[in-house]
């Protein structure tokens, strides 16, 4: 794998096709970015390894953190920027890159404003809030996936012109001596390569979770975790980095979940425990609290017995999860269990009936129980960025004509699970892919007056 993703050095690219603004990934960033190319009138061409654009984003509940926008005031939501920033440094314990909450922070509104614009018919979740959110902020489309968000987002990008190439694997960042990008190699289907010319580049592909050897080198305590994130997180941004001598941040970052469905394979959501639920280990016993975070819950669940938690709740939290389709489609596949008593519920657990932790008195009976395990969802370190999505070096200097964002690069999560706010890899793709955009629409223009 390692071996394809390189960088070639050339001072000269001889290519077919070129076009103002490369973007390697089509999911939540790199289609926000090309919407917002699209609507400052610059050309670009997204390139996805996937015939269908999904990643990450597919995988996600689909849910955007946003503070200020329309959508907010429509619903008589009082929030700011600043108000959302203040969030994310008291959960990240104030290490979160801070040039990067602040810009974020206040893209976010007008990236989804912008949106909107294009027929994302956005509205907030009020039912609940999420851990470390002190107001309702969470964007979410009314189907309430992230496959409904992707699929906006492309039939947004075709209705602007965009052209979004599937099946088109980047493998080759051609670059000269000065580290200036001039284009790329594309893996076709067949293995044929293509190239293609840029000016400027966006990276927004994806972070490291499924390259299980840079898991294990810089993520150890999640190298034996269930990666339920997508497959095209091999960590190519990282590599190409490494070989250009970018600067890299926050490699300890991710999210977790501390609620991935076994064996059916799903992800459960963390409402039914911010609403009362609470997780049970094989002996019975609580073993955290819940209502910290679902990303630093993947390490406490993982500690226990087996790697093994259940989610143990009542008829209110059931109601509650069943207003989410993933939850619905889990519950088709068997994975939620109902006793009528304490006994009952003993026998699913695997446990004394008076080993059961206390809680569970506040929801039952009955008791529903789904087996959940810990598992890694996508990473929230990468390539360090500015303010302004340009890939530094070491020594704070910037690439040439070099832009990363959402799962390329560092996030708003400080180097920890527990510093993942909610919503957090969402904010680092459509802030990212927005600011991005302008970024790249400034170097052109600077481009244009160098001559």
């Amino acid at each position: 794998m390692d071996s394809a993703i390189r960088v070639v050095r050339t001072e000269r690219l001889e290519a077919a096709v070129q076009v103002p603004v490369a973007i390697v990934g089509g999911g939540a960033c790199g289609l926000t970015a090309a919407i917002a190319l699209a609507d400052a009138g610059i050309a670009c061409m997204v390139l996805e390894r996937d015939a269908t654009p999904s990643g990450s984003t597919a995988l996600s509940s689909g849910f955007i953190p946003a503070a200020g926008t329309q959508v907010q005031r429509a619903q008589g939501i009082a929030d700011s920027p600043a108000l959302f920033a203040g969030d994310i440094r008291q959960k990240a314990r104030g290490t979160a890159a801070e040039h990067l909450v602040a810009a974020y922070a206040q893209a976010a509104a007008p990236a989804l404003d912008a949106l909107a614009a294009h027929g994302l018919r956005f509205d907030v979740l009020t039912g609940f809030l999420y851990p470390g959110h002190g107001l309702h902020r969470m964007h979410s489309l009314p189907q309430r996936t992230g496959a409904a968000l992707v699929a906006a987002l492309l039939e947004a990008a075709k209705a602007a012109g965009i052209d979004v190439l599937g099946s088109a694997r980047v493998v080759e960042l051609h670059a000269d001596a000065q580290d200036r990008i001039l284009g790329v190699g594309i893996e076709r289907p067949g293995g044929a390569i293509e190239t293609l010319a840029c000016e400027v580049l966006l990276l927004a592909c994806n972070g490291f979770g499924g390259h299980p050897r840079l898991v294990r080198e810089l993520l150890p305590e999640m190298r034996g975790a269930v990666f339920a994130g997508h497959t095209g997180n091999d960590g190519s941004a990282i590599l190409w980095g490494r070989q250009l001598g970018a600067a890299l941040a926050d490699l300890g970052g991710y999210q977790g979940h501390g609620s991935w469905v076994v064996p059916q394979g799903a992800l459960m959501t963390w409402a039914v425990m911010m609403e009362g639920g609470v997780q049970l280990n094989a002996r019975g016993e609580r073993f955290h609290e819940e209502t910290q975070g679902y990303s630093e819950a993947a390490v406490e669940v993982l500690a226990q017995p087996g790697g093994i938690a259940w989610n143990v709740f009542g008829d209110a939290q059931l109601a509650l999860a069943r207003e989410f389709p993933d939850f619905r489609e889990a519950e088709k596949a068997g994975a939620v269990r109902t006793a009528q008593d304490r006994h009952g519920l003993a026998r699913i657990v695997g446990c004394a009936a008076a080993a059961l932790a206390p809680e569970i008195e506040r929801f039952g009976p009955p008791f529903h129980a789904v087996r959940v395990t810990g598992a890694l969802f996508h990473t929230q370190g990468g390539l360090d960025i500015d303010a302004e999505c340009r890939v530094r070096r070491p020594d704070g200097s910037v690439l040439p004509n070099l832009l990363a964002a959402g799962g390329a690069a560092r996030g708003v999560s400080g180097n920890a699970a527990w510093g993942y706010l909610s919503g957090n890899g969402l904010l680092s793709a459509v802030a990212g892919g927005w600011i991005a955009a302008r970024t790249a629409a400034d170097e052109l223009s600077a481009s244009l007056s160098r001559g």
